[in-house]
């Protein structure tokens, strides 16, 4: 499962609006992934004063091997996929999320129903 940038956030910043479901695939899950991207939206939002976190940004990578969460790179089929979607979401992080999720087979963890638009499975509640 691929984590949507806000699952990743309002699980480090123990944010109510996580579903409890979300809560517990990321407590719990087997075969979890955060996106090199995500993580490059988050250190875009923290430096323009977009975004807090509740833990030190270069503490991250550490965190996120205690939670065994593994980093997915950024690759060229990924964005031959992107290439392809069609405009039903037009936010281009996530629609890069989108896209991995469709060449890695992988659902996404998140609340934005948009994604259900496309090829994937999303899970939230």
């Amino acid at each position: 499962m691929l984590l949507d940038t806000h699952a990743l956030i309002w699980f480090l910043n123990d944010d109510a609006k996580l579903s409890e479901n979300a809560k517990t695939i990321i407590e719990d899950g087997d075969n979890l992934f955060v996106s090199i991207i995500s993580i490059w939206e988050v250190a875009i939002k923290i430096n323009v004063g977009k975004l807090n976190i509740d833990i030190e940004f270069e503490n991250l990578p550490q965190i996120l091997a205690e939670l065994d969460i593994q980093i997915l790179q950024f690759d060229f089929a990924d964005t031959e996929i992107y290439i392809g979607l069609p405009l039903h979401h037009r936010d281009p992080f996530d629609r890069i999320l989108i896209a991995q999720a469709i060449h890695h087979n992988l659902a996404i963890v998140g609340c934005d129903v948009a994604f259900d638009a496309y090829p994937i499975k999303r899970i939230w509640e």
